[in-house]
C-alpha cells in the first residue's frame, strides 16, 4: 500500500527538520547544557508544602469550617504522649508523670502553660479542694470525691480504663510564633519519649501529618536516585553502551531541572503527591528514549549514523510527539480533582513530559552524532528468544482471533463487576508501614486510651431563647444552656455505630462545672471561678464568649472504615442539631475523612476526562475518529482490569490509587501510538494485515517490550516507599503497563482487522 499525498508532503518537512537539527547539533547541545546550568539554582529552591491547607481549594467548605474553628477557639494542634505504668496512681507514679510532663513542656515550640497531665491536675484540684472544704473527716471524704471526679473527667485522655496507662497532652505554639520548626519540635519530643522508661508513644494529628510529609520528602530523594540507578543498569544491560546509558539520563535530568525551575519561578511548591516528580519524569523520559535507541540500532544495519538518525527522526518524531501529548493529557486530567496536591501533581508531570520533547530536540542530535566512541547501541541479550515469543504472539493473533476477543470481553465484564466493590481507605494509619513509629503509637493509644481522631461539634450560644432567659451572666451563659450542652454531650457519648464503635470521649463545658463536689448550690459564676483555678484553659478552649460559640470536643478511633467515620460524623451532627440547629462538625478528623472520600468520585471523573482527551488527541493526530475509538479500547482494557481487580481483591482507594486510571491511560497509549505508526509503515510498504502485524511485532514490538520493562521496573521502585499510597501507585501502574503491553500486542492487532480503519488518508507523518 503506497503512502498517500499527505504522507509524501509531510515526510520531506520532517526530513528538513532532522537535517537542521543535525546541522546545528553542537550549538543545540551546548545551549541545552547552559540551560541546565542556569536552571540548577532555582530548581534547588523547590520546597515541599507541608501545610494541611495545601490539600484543599481555598473555598472548600470543610476547610473554611476548620479555619473558622481555629480562629474562634485558638487552634487545636495537640501532641499526645502515652505510656504504661502499673504504679501510675501511687505517689511515685504520679511524680514520674509530673517530671516527664515538665521535661516535655520545656521543649521549644510547646505552649507550656497548656500542658495537661494527671499529676498536675491532681495537684491543682487538691489545692482548690483544700481552700474550699478545709481539713477534717468530711474534707477528706470530699477530697476523695474530687480525686474520683478528676479521674473520670480525665478518663481516656490522661488515664486509661486500666488505671495504669497515662497520657500527656501538649499544645503546640502557632508555627509563626514557635522558635524552631515543627520538625525539630517533634524530633525532640520523640527523643524524650524514646529515652523514657518505659518507652512512651507519640501521636496526634499534627504528628501524623508531619510524618506523612517527612516520609514523602525522603521518598522523593531516595526513589529518584533508586529509579535512575535501576534504569541506568537496565539500559546498560540491554544495549551495553555507555553513550546510550548517559544520553537518556542527561535528557531526563535536563527536563527535570527545567520543570523544577519553572515551578519555582511561578511560585509553586511540591505537594505531598508531586514529591515523586523526579521518579516519574525519569521513567517517562527513559521509556521515550528506548524507542529511539531501538529504531536507530535497526537502521544502523544498513545506514551510516547520520542517515540512520535522520530516518529515525522521520519515523519516530510524530509518534513521540503525540505520545508525550497523550501522557500530558492523562496527567492533566488530574486537574479535575478536588484535592489540591493531586491537581498540582498532574500539572507538574504534564509540564515535565512536554519538556522531555524539548530536551530531546536539543540533546539527542549532538548526543548521538558527536564523536565516534561507543556510538552504537548493541543488541540486547536473549533478543532472538524475545523475537521468537513475539512471533508466536502475532501468529496467535492471526489464528485465534475469535477466542482472544471472547476472552478479552469476559475479562472486561468481570472487571466491571469488580468496580462496584471498591472501597475508600480513610484509616490514616494505613498510609504507613505497620512497623513505623507512628503506627505503633496509634495502636498503643487506641488500644489503651481510646481514639486518636480529634474533632468537634461547635454551635452558637446566641439564640433567642437563651438571650431571653433570666439569670444570664455577663458572658452569655445560663445554667439552662449548660444543661442543654450536657444533654447534647450525653447523647453524643451514647452514639453507637453498627460495628459497636462510637465516640471514645466527649468533653463539654458542662463537664467542668458539673463534677465539682460541694458546689451544687453555688452560682454559675462561682463554679466557673473554681474551674478556672483548677483548669485555667478548660473554658477558653471550649467557649468563645465574644463570638458566642461553644463546642464539644470529641475523640474517635482512627482505625476504622471510611463509611463508619462518615456515618459517625453525620449522626453526631444530627444529634447536636436537634438541640442546637446550627451545630456542625469539624476538625482534622472530619477534614481528612471527607478528603479521602472524594477520591472515588475523583477517579471516575479523571478517567473520563483522560479518555475523552485522548480520544480527541488521537482523532486529531490520525485525522479519524474511528482511529481514536480503536486506540481507546486496548488502553481502557488494562485500566478496567486494574480497577476491577482492586475491587475483587480488596485493595482500597487511597490518594495513590485514585490517580491510577488517568495516569495509566496516559502512559499506556504511548505504546499504542508507536505500534500503530509502525503498523502503518508496514502497510505502506505493501504488506497485507497479518504480514504487517508480524513485521510490527518484530520491530516496534521489541521497543514496546524494552520500554515496558523500563516503565514497570521504574514504577516498582516506588514499592520501597514508606508511604503506602505510593507503593500502591507504583505496583498498580506497573500492572497496568503490563496490561497495556498485552493490549497493544494482542487486542490492538485484532481490532485493526475486525474494525477496518482507512489508514491511508490518516497519518501522523
Amino acid at each position: 500500500m503506497p503512502p498517500d499525498a499527505s504522507e509524501l508532503e509531510r515526510a520531506p518537512r520532517l526530513a528538513r527538520v532532522a537535517d537542521w537539527l543535525v546541522q546545528h547539533r553542537g550549538v543545540l547541545f551546548v545551549a541545552a547544557i547552559l540551560l541546565v546550568i542556569a536552571a540548577g539554582y532555582p530548581a534547588s529552591r523547590l520546597k515541599l508544602d507541608e501545610s494541611v491547607e495545601s490539600f484543599y481549594a481555598p473555598d472548600d467548605p470543610y476547610l473554611l469550617d476548620y479555619l473558622d474553628s481555629k480562629q474562634t477557639f485558638g487552634g487545636d494542634e495537640f501532641v499526645f504522649i502515652a505510656y504504661h505504668d502499673p504504679q501510675l496512681l501511687e505517689p511515685e507514679g504520679l511524680e514520674r508523670v509530673r517530671v516527664f510532663a515538665e521535661q516535655l513542656s520545656a521543649l521549644p515550640g510547646i505552649r507550656s502553660e497548656s500542658t495537661q497531665d494527671l499529676s498536675t491536675n491532681f495537684d491543682r484540684f487538691q489545692d482548690v479542694a483544700d481552700s474550699i472544704v478545709g481539713s477534717g473527716f468530711f474534707a477528706r471524704k470530699i477530697s476523695s470525691l474530687f480525686k474520683a471526679g478528676i479521674i473520670e473527667l480525665s478518663r481516656r485522655v490522661l488515664i486509661g480504663d486500666d488505671n495504669e496507662t497515662t497520657g500527656i497532652v501538649l499544645r503546640l505554639l502557632p508555627e509563626a510564633k514557635a522558635p524552631i520548626s515543627r520538625r525539630e519540635t517533634f524530633a525532640q519530643i520523640r527523643e524524650l519519649a524514646d529515652a523514657h522508661v518505659p518507652r512512651a508513644y507519640v501521636t496526634g494529628e499534627p504528628v501524623m501529618i508531619h510524618d506523612m510529609f517527612r516520609y514523602v520528602e525522603q521518598d522523593g530523594a531516595i526513589l529518584g536516585i533508586a529509579t535512575s540507578s535501576l534504569l541506568i543498569l537496565i539500559i546498560l544491560m540491554l544495549f551495553r553502551s555507555l553513550r546510550w546509558m548517559v544520553l537518556p539520563l542527561l535528557l531526563v535530568h535536563a527536563a527535570l531541572l527545567w520543570t523544577k525551575a519553572i515551578l519555582v519561578l511561578s511560585g509553586m511548591k511540591l505537594s505531598m503527591v508531586s514529591s515523586i516528580l523526579t521518579s516519574l519524569i525519569t521513567i517517562i523520559g527513559i521509556a521515550t528514549v528506548m524507542h529511539v535507541t531501538v529504531r536507530f540500532r535497526e537502521l544502523r544495519d544498513e545506514m551510516d549514523r547520520f542517515a540512520a538518525f535522520r530516518q529515525a527522526f522521520v519515523d519516530l518524531a510524530p509518534a513521540t510527539f503525540w505520545s508525550c501529548v497523550t501522557t500530558a493529557v492523562g496527567f492533566g486530567a488530574l486537574l479535575s480533582s478536588g484535592i489540591t496536591p493531586v491537581r498540582s501533581f498532574g500539572m507538574m508531570v504534564a509540564l515535565g513530559t512536554m519538556l522531555i520533547l524539548a530536551a530531546g530536540a536539543l540533546l539527542l542530535p549532538g548526543g548521538v552524532l558527536i564523536g565516534r566512541l561507543d556510538a552504537d547501541p548493541r543488541k540486547p541479550p536473549a533478543e532472538k528468544r524475545l523475537l521468537g515469543v513475539l512471533s508466536k504472539v502475532s501468529h496467535g493473533v492471526e489464528h485465534h482471533s475469535g477466542l482472544l476477543l471472547t476472552l478479552f470481553a469476559l475479562l472486561t465484564l468481570l472487571a466491571t463487576a469488580g468496580m462496584s466493590r471498591l472501597r475508600v481507605e480513610t484509616d490514616f494509619s494505613k498510609n504507613f508501614r505497620q512497623a513505623s513509629p507512628i503506627v505503633e503509637s496509634i495502636h498503643f493509644f487506641e488500644d489503651r486510651l481510646g481514639g486518636v481522631g480529634n474533632w468537634e461539634i461547635n454551635f452558637s450560644t446566641h439564640t433567642e431563647d437563651v438571650a431571653s432567659q433570666p439569670g444570664l451572666d455577663n458572658e452569655g451563659l445560663t445554667l439552662d444552656l449548660l444543661s442543654r450542652v450536657a444533654s447534647t454531650a450525653s447523647q453524643l457519648r451514647d452514639i453507637e455505630m453498627p460495628d459497636g464503635t462510637g465516640p471514645t470521649k466527649a468533653v463539654a463545658m458542662s463537664d467542668g462545672t458539673g463534677f465539682i463536689p460541694g458546689l451544687a448550690a453555688h452560682s454559675l459564676k462561682e463554679k466557673r471561678d473554681v474551674l478556672k483555678r483548677m483548669q485555667p484553659e478548660f473554658e477558653e478552649s471550649l467557649y468563645n464568649a465574644e463570638q458566642g460559640r461553644m463546642r464539644i470536643m470529641l475523640r474517635a478511633r482512627e482505625q476504622q472504615p471510611a463509611e463508619t467515620k462518615l456515618q459517625l460524623i453525620e449522626q453526631a451532627e444530627a444529634v447536636a442539631q436537634n438541640i442546637f440547629p446550627d451545630a456542625k462538625a469539624t476538625g482534622l478528623y472530619v477534614l481528612l475523612a471527607h478528603l479521602i472520600q472524594s477520591l472515588l468520585s475523583d477517579q471516575v471523573v479523571a478517567f473520563g476526562l483522560a479518555a475523552a482527551g485522548i480520544l480527541v488527541t488521537m482523532t486529531i493526530a490520525f485525522r479519524s475518529i474511528r482511529v481514536g475509538l480503536v486506540m481507546l479500547v486496548p488502553n481502557t482494557f488494562p485500566i478496567l482490569i486494574v480497577i476491577g481487580g482492586m475491587g475483587w481483591v480488596g485493595v482500597p482507594v487511597n490518594i495513590g490509587t485514585a490517580m491510577i486510571a488517568s495516569v495509566s491511560m496516559g502512559l499506556t497509549v504511548d505504546s499504542s501510538i508507536h505500534y500503530l505508526v509502525g503498523y502503518r509503515r508496514s502497510r505502506a510498504a505493501g504488506l497485507d494485515h497479518y504480514a504487517a502485524i508480524h513485521q510490527t511485532h518484530a520491530g516496534v514490538g521489541r521497543a514496546l517490550v524494552f520500554a515496558s520493562i523500563a516503565l514497570v521496573l521504574g514504577f516498582t521502585v516506588l514499592s520501597l516507599s514508606h508511604f503506602i499510597p505510593l507503593i500502591y501507585f507504583g505496583v498498580l501502574v506497573s500492572v497496568a503497563m503490563l496490561g497495556g503491553l498485552l493490549g497493544d500486542l494482542v487486542l490492538l492487532p485484532l481490532l485493526l482487522y475486525w474494525v477496518p480503519v482507512p489508514f491511508q488518508s490518516q497519518t501522523t507523518n
